[in-house]
């Protein structure tokens, strides 16, 4: 495998391309925030780390992500059972392990820049309401929603579209409900720009928050404008 990090990156610079770097470095205790200007090779031999072994699961890592940003396919086209295992293996995968993973970094950066930064308590507020609005939603397209639109497709009754329509209500009115929620972070946030000087967790919070977004914007687009009216019309 190809690999796109070296021991000779600067350790902040690898979150900063790639924030999802931070979870690795968290796990293997390598320090990102106040010791992340230097090269990662200067934290591997300091925690007496396998250099390869880091390096192929950071590059493992950065590869699924890029393999998942760069599959494109003509979705209008797609069978719904196609279209839903996509959202469900790239976007519900996305929030079910971005979700919890980030939780403790917004809560992190409460607590220690909290009582300089008042406008943190409300994203800490308004983030957990999107992780548990998100869980939910996820879990009731998966359990009843998605599988009741891939019976209409093989079953086109009138009574099973009537069904898919009321579904598809409801799952708009969540998607709204998200959608407002992560534009107040994006405008306590000032678009997720952290103020000067902000540490490495600091920074990581807000860019993680913005990847975020962008998921989800691309998450709602899918069903909004692409499966639920298929589904709603039988197209």
């Amino acid at each position: 495998m190809e690999h796109t990090f070296t021991e000779q990156h600067i350790i902040g610079e690898i979150v900063t391309e790639f924030p999802k770097a931070g979870d690795l470095f968290k796990k293997l205790r390598i320090d990102f925030c106040c010791g992340g200007n230097r090269p990662l090779i200067d934290a591997i031999e300091e925690r007496n780390l396998s250099k390869d072994e880091v390096l192929t699961k950071l590059n493992a890592l950065y590869q699924d992500m890029k393999e998942l940003n760069e599959k494109t396919v003509d979705w209008k086209a797609a069978s719904y059972s196609e279209l839903i295992d996509h959202i469900v293996n790239k976007h519900h995968r996305y929030l079910n392990e971005e979700l919890p993973q980030l939780s403790p970094y917004v809560t992190k950066v409460l607590r220690v820049h909290g009582g300089n930064h008042p406008h943190l308590a409300r994203v800490h507020s308004l983030f957990n309401q999107l992780k548990v609005e998100l869980e939910q939603h996820t879990i009731k397209e998966e359990a009843d929603s998605f599988p009741l639109i891939v019976k209409f497709e093989k079953e086109p009754t009138a009574e099973n579209q009537e069904l898919v329509k009321k579904h598809v209500i409801e799952l708009e009115d969540d998607h709204d409900e998200a959608g407002n929620i992560i534009k107040e972070i994006r405008n306590i946030t000032n678009d997720f720009q952290p103020p000067i000087g902000a540490c490495g967790t600091y920074r990581l919070v807000y860019q993680r928050l913005e990847a975020l977004e962008a998921d989800l914007f691309e998450h709602i687009h899918l069903e909004n404008n692409i499966l639920f009216p298929r589904a709603a019309t039988g197209n």
